[in-house]
């Protein structure tokens, strides 16, 4: 009579925790992520009926392939730079303001509401004040969350989030209404605004404007506020570890405010910038849906400064790859949308190996019992 083999296991891949997070897999996570979406895209044209290769073009090529492509990419990544950089003081400091479309708007609609002030005396400088006044609405709106955080301990996820709706149907009562333009042919925009408001342009035959510089400054100005300032050392151990910033003699609320109006700031000048710049007027269409892409700007620059300026250039591209699959290959508007989602969903399946590694084990036994 034979003795009956053990019955065997099957080997297969583990997850075991790091003793810290790889720095290795920060930097590749979001490059695998990059691919993965690349990857995905082309069997999503596939699935369409579509060519993935002339698909991949209109998102990789097109954005860049010339000095008005590269301006017009430029364009769409000042908005989300500006509030990614916002958003990553926000998250820094454990705040979590997913409401920054709503910061956006109201910001385009303060400095829409300067902008329409404007007479044949305006000189030039009318155009700072457009300017502040969508940092001073921007930063008005935010403050709205932070106070009914730090006053009533409310979810400034959820509050920041409903008041981007409150902006918008603030937004769409204006240009349907009190600021509708009489000889607009009923359209629901404002006037267009006078030349001495627009924000100056970099050069002749582009949109680019000086909103870029203030961007590219505002990176350099996070960078020396987070690395190499106490008051940024401050602001993160604050968000992070409230006790033992108290016991450090930091205030958490302090941090919490700053956040929030930093953020707002940021994102009412977007908006301010780009009222005052490409699109020139009110309108329905302002909401764009940068505050909401900002965020997976910031998580993709891996909240820092530099990584940030490339990631927003990154969806800036899926911005215009999308409108150029739209009207050169028919396919929906949502494709940009869905690039983003694949992108960001991607970055957080990589993100997985930053805190985890991959062991071979052994699994389930192979045997009778294990199919029972």
């Amino acid at each position: 009579m034979t003795t009956p083999k053990p019955p065997g296991r099957l080997p297969v891949f583990k997850l075991e925790l790091r003793p810290q997070a790889s720095p290795v897999w920060s930097i590749a996570s979001p490059l695998l992520a990059l691919v993965i979406t690349v990857v995905l895209g082309s069997l999503l044209f596939l699935a369409l009926g579509k060519d993935p290769v002339r698909g991949l073009q209109m998102f990789f090529w097109e954005p860049v392939k010339s000095a008005y492509a590269l301006g017009e990419l430029m364009v769409k990544a000042t908005p989300l730079l500006l509030i990614a950089l916002g958003l990553a003081v926000c998250f820094r400091s454990n705040v979590w303001n997913i409401g920054a479309e709503g910061q956006f708007v109201l910001g385009a609609i303060c400095a829409g509401g300067v902008a329409l002030m404007a007479d044949k005396e305006s000189t030039r400088w009318i155009v700072l004040a457009i300017l502040l006044a969508g940092v001073a609405g921007g930063m008005a709106w935010a403050g709205i969350t932070a106070l009914l955080r730090d006053r009533f301990n409310a979810n400034e996820i959820l509050v920041s989030l409903m008041l981007v709706y409150v902006a918008v149907q603030l937004l769409m009562w204006l240009v349907f209404g009190p600021w509708k333009d009489p000889g607009g042919y009923n359209f629901p925009q404002t006037k267009t605004f006078d030349a001495v408001t627009q924000v100056p342009r970099l050069m002749k035959g582009s949109r680019v404007n000086v909103g870029l510089l203030i961007a590219l400054a505002a990176a350099a100005a996070l960078w020396i506020f987070l690395f190499r300032t106490r008051a940024g050392f401050a602001q993160q151990v604050g968000g992070l570890a409230p006790a033992a910033a108290r016991y450090a003699g930091f205030s958490s609320r302090k941090a919490l405010w700053v956040a929030l109006l930093v953020s707002g700031g940021a994102a009412g000048l977007a908006g301010a910038l780009e009222v005052a710049g490409p699109v020139g007027q009110l309108t329905p269409y302002i909401p764009a849906g940068y505050g909401f892409a900002a965020i997976i700007v910031a998580f993709v620059g891996r909240l820092h400064p530099v990584g940030m300026v490339f990631s927003a250039i990154l969806m800036s591209m899926f911005y215009i790859g999308g409108e150029l699959a739209q009207s050169r290959m028919g396919l929906p508007k949502s494709i940009t949308g869905v690039f983003q989602g694949l992108l960001l969903f991607a970055l957080l399946a990589c993100d997985t190996m930053m805190v985890y590694r991959l062991r071979w084990g052994k699994g389930a036994d192979t045997g009778r019992k294990a199919v029972a």
